[in-house]
């Protein structure tokens, strides 16, 4: 069946649904009785919204067209999403489904309900959604020109099932004029008052609650557990035995704000571009933005907030040596997150290269000079980290029995490489520190520089356990990570730094 305004196609094979029969209404009760169930996509039957899923996809396949964008948002939003289903549609697999709206459907589906998806969603869209589920009779979409929401939807559906002929989920005030012509409402939200004056004028079925986005899901957002791997903004503060000097802290700490703050918009950016392929992670699936606890557009504006926030604390307090080094830190991850991220190899250089990148920016906010061979030891020491996030990685997938690791240049037959490459950039890093044990430099920081060696059979173990542990599938964490929570890991700088306190005072 059909109008002027949308078309209605059938999911199910079945030929489509009868208005003037006997499920297109009758009941009228405020259940729903056997009325057809329709149900809205956006913020219903997904915690998402598709339409920035589409947006968000153009520009990570095809960043080429990103020009474009405002033209077509000119064009008005039924031009918009014809513009972008005809050259991306977002993974019908991957989408966060609310599994109570789900199961709602499929129970009304097995008690022998029409079920029908409508939604303001361009048709391509929505009949993906309808292939995977493969539990609707009919979808009803935007199309030719036509952004079948709010009034259109209405007038769409009364068309199709008659005033009062239908049971409605939906979950936004955009929705009141369908609620207004329906039998019966089902409401998706957490705010009752809003479902109130939304559904106004039909009986309230069922409602589904959701929760609210509290700070636990925004510190998991902004990985505020990652701001950890930023104290290596402090190393050269350590490294040049001027720790005990007050007035270097305060710029210290303000660094390390800063510097986090970056690393969280960063974070964020990177989950935005990854959200296809962290759904199909075991592990990443979880995250807020994957999950739909939180929304593409709040993601996107808190990106420019947190980075502008950094960068003009850095700014007004900072040196611009510091200042320009976070730029730099923002620009290469921007590129670590739009293409080098899925380059063998290339990938774990970068990553080795951004961690040395804080010991430096460290060194330029407290205008102490880095050391060759700090930065040396940490290239090689960090991109052992590296290989064995991926080696530890691939261990998980292999462990849910895929094949690659999704977002990634690598398959499960490349850990045997990884596990051979990762140990020998660690104890690479070791030859550097040996090295620099016996330079000049340590005479001048050190008074019994030769109890410095007690730190190489220190770092060979760490290195060589974590590989073990990793090797055995028990790492599922980012190994700076699994370093925070590991009470061995905390023995061994604990000794480490005993030796550097001994090799100072003796």
């Amino acid at each position: 069946m059909s109008d002027p305004q949308t078309t209605l196609f059938d999911g199910s094979g079945s030929g489509g649904i009868d208005p003037e029969g006997p499920e297109a209404g009758g009941a009228g009760s405020g259940d729903g009785g056997s009325l057809p169930l329709v149900v809205d996509l956006d913020g219903t039957l997904v915690a998402t919204d598709t339409l920035w899923e589409c947006t968000l996809a153009l520009l990570r396949e095809r960043p080429g067209s990103a020009w474009a964008l405002p033209f077509w948002v000119l064009g008005g939003r039924a031009r918009f999403k014809s513009e972008l289903a005809a050259r991306v549609c977002p993974d019908a697999a991957g989408l966060p489904y609310r599994p109570e709206v789900l199961a709602y459907l499929q129970a009304a589906r097995t008690g022998g309900r029409p079920v029908v998806l409508a939604t303001a969603s361009h048709q391509r869209t929505a009949q993906a959604v309808a292939d995977h589920l493969g539990i609707f009779h009919a979808v009803m979409a935007s199309e030719g020109g036509i952004n079948l929401k709010g009034p259109q939807k209405a007038d769409a559906l009364a068309s199709a099932f008659g005033e009062k002929g239908f049971e409605y989920i939906g979950d936004a005030s955009a929705d009141r004029p369908v609620f207004a012509r329906a039998a019966a409402a089902s409401w998706v939200g957490r705010d009752e008052q809003e479902a109130e004056r939304a559904t106004e004028g039909a009986p309230l079925a069922r409602t589904f609650a959701v929760e609210r986005a509290g700070p636990g899901v925004w510190f998991r957002a902004l990985r505020v557990h990652q701001w950890v791997k930023n104290v290596l903004i402090l190393l050269p503060l350590l490294a040049s035995h001027r720790f005990a000097e007050p007035s270097l802290w305060p710029s210290a700490a303000l660094a390390f704000l800063c510097l986090s703050l970056c690393a969280s918009a960063v974070y964020v950016f990177n989950d935005l571009m990854d959200l296809d392929t962290d759904r199909r992670h075991p592990t990443k699936c979880r995250r807020p933005f994957a999950a739909g606890q939180l929304s593409i557009p709040l993601g996107l504006a808190a990106i420019p907030v947190l980075g502008a926030v950094g960068l003009g604390l850095s700014v007004a307090f900072l040196p611009p040596v510091f200042t320009g080094c976070l730029g730099a830190y923002l620009v290469f991850n921007g590129l670590y997150t739009l293409g080098l991220k899925r380059v063998a190899i290339a990938d774990m250089i970068f990553l080795a290269c951004l961690y040395s990148l804080r010991v430096l920016a460290g060194g330029l906010a407290l205008d102490i000079p880095v050391s060759p061979w700090l930065i040396g030891f940490s290239l090689f020491f960090f991109l052992n980290l590296a290989f064995l996030k991926r080696y530890a990685d691939l261990q998980l997938v292999a462990a849910a029995r895929g094949a690659s690791s999704p977002g990634r240049d690598y398959g499960v037959e490349d850990a045997p490489l990884l596990l051979s490459l990762g140990p020998a950039a660690g104890y690479m890093g070791m030859v550097v520190l040996a090295l620099y044990l016996q330079s000049e430099n340590v005479t001048i920081l050190y008074s019994r520089p030769e109890l410095l060696w007690a730190l190489i059979p220190l770092v060979a173990y760490w290195i060589s356990r974590v590989w073990l542990i990793a090797h055995r599938g028990q790492m599922q964490d980012d190994p700076v990570l699994f370093a925070t929570r590991d009470p061995i890991s905390y023995l061994v700088g604990a000794l480490s730094l005993a030796v550097m306190v001994l090799g100072t005072i003796l």
